[in-house]
């Protein structure tokens, strides 16, 4: 049965909680309606009649930018050399093969995946709208229904956020990949992308794929767009240094500087990778209080670089965390690869606490995809929880109280036991309890797409 509102209130004890500041033994969550209803803590043993969770209970997990359909390329783009610009070469030849049927089973194989890592909410960066060719399906929306049918069918919640991809570069027309992607322009996205509607696991919001790809003149009306309807607006920012030469080839200014003058920055608005930045532009984000997602295993396995995480952050950017290409579906290890790459940049340690990088993992993500509540294990917020395994072979050892210090350096998607979305327990004992076999999901729906 899909994700649907939780049915009867429901008790949880939680072995250790994190709850935002510190690890607490023995709380207990009350939770109806999908929302948690009490925080108890001081409970050492289970109330009668509660599901005990064991080992350390977090916030859900909030996976702030995804492209679904690239999980079909783990372990096919790390053969060789190459570059972005090669990758996304295959990247463009499993999107020409897919359906709103394949997209939806794909994409729920995906979605159950970043269940059982303890994921609950995904900000999809969706952007494969029409057929080959780009000839609009009878719905128009029928490849972003898909994924939102998916993450339902999987469990957890959706930001689906509907991307405009108008051009192939600065004044180039969409080449015959980029048919699939392109609705002309920008009002015709628009009135395509009004057609959608939210539903209890799913908000919409807009993006801008990137500024080489959504011409200058008609940045403002996206922008706009997601403003009228107080919904996130996400653009992938200076990800290669190829795109900021180009676009000051082509407006004598960075892509930053660019999104700045037509409105489009600001706190509702996440610049994601953000890798290659000018001092300026450091200031142009953290001033307007625009966030930035940080997808570390994909910036590395594309060789991207490392971006000034600290310094954004430091400027005024809430930082969050994003799996983007699913090289890896795993949150833990986005959070430690942000401070071990800006270790690795420095040469020296302790950027982030275990905590700040947990917030990014949680209630960051959450309000970068607009679930400003979600993210804390507190009265009103939706249960949303995600537990972590104590006792396994990475996380044993170490005393309970530096269970977040265990979960953020140490433990890995693998060591996620129990799910919780919306009250509902999603994952049991690191099984998913709507997709049983997510294994051959993905097998048999990554087949179904590849050459």
């Amino acid at each position: 049965m899909p994700l649907t509102p939780q049915a009867t209130p429901t008790t949880y004890w939680l072995e250790h909680a994190w709850l935002g500041t510190h690890v607490e033994p023995g709380v207990t969550v009350d939770t109806a309606d999908g929302r948690i209803t009490a925080v108890r803590t001081g409970t050492d043993t289970p109330p009668p009649g509660a599901t005990t969770l064991r080992g350390l209970t977090l916030p859900g997990l909030a996976n702030a930018h995804s492209h679904a359909f690239h999980r079909a390329l783990r372990g096919v783009v790390q053969v060789g050399t190459g570059t972005f610009w090669t990758w996304r070469e295959v990247m463009y030849s499993v999107a020409d093969r897919l359906t709103p049927d394949t997209y939806y089973a794909l994409a729920r194989a995906a979605y159950a995946e970043m269940a059982l890592a303890g994921i609950t909410c995904v900000g999809e960066f969706h952007y494969l709208h029409h057929a080959p060719g780009g000839t609009r399906y009878d719905d128009p929306n029928a490849m972003g229904e898909a994924l939102i049918t998916a993450a339902a069918d999987a469990g957890i919640r959706i930001t689906l956020l509907d991307t405009a991809y108008l051009s192939a570069g600065f004044g180039a027309p969409p080449d015959h990949h980029q048919l699939r992607f392109c609705d002309g322009t920008a009002e015709r996205w628009a009135e395509r992308a009004d057609a959608l509607k939210e539903r209890a696991h799913a908000r919409i919001g807009a993006a801008i794929h990137s500024v080489r790809a959504v011409p200058a003149g008609q940045l403002g009306a996206v922008a706009d767009w997601a403003r009228a309807r107080q919904a996130p607006l996400h653009v992938h920012l200076s990800e290669q240094t190829a795109e900021n030469d180009a676009c000051r080839a082509a407006h004598g200014c960075t892509p930053t500087r660019l999104l700045a003058d037509h409105g489009a920055l600001g706190s509702r608005t996440t610049a994601v990778h953000a890798t290659h930045l000018t001092t300026e532009d450091i200031e142009l984000l953290g001033d307007s209080h625009t966030g930035v997602c940080m997808c570390p295993t994909t910036e590395r396995d594309l060789a991207d670089g490392i971006g000034p995480a600290a310094r954004l952050q430091g400027r005024g950017s809430p930082l969050s965390l994003g799996s983007d290409s699913h090289a890896v579906i795993d949150l833990l290890e986005e959070a430690r690869a942000m401070e071990l790459d800006e270790r690795l940049r420095t040469r020296t340690r302790g950027h982030w606490t275990a905590a700040a990088l947990l917030r990014a993992a949680t209630a960051d993500g959450h309000a970068a995809l607009g679930w400003d509540d979600a993210g804390a294990l507190e009265t009103g917020a939706l249960a949303d929880l995600t537990t972590i395994a104590l006792d396994s072979v990475r996380t044993a050892g170490p005393p309970p109280r530096l269970a977040a210090e265990t979960a953020v350096f140490a433990a890995s998607a693998a060591d996620v036991r129990h799910t919780v979305v919306g009250g509902r327990q999603i994952v049991r004992d690191g099984v998913h309890t709507l997709v049983p076999d997510v294994p051959t999901a993905l097998a048999e729906s990554i087949a179904a797409v590849r050459g």
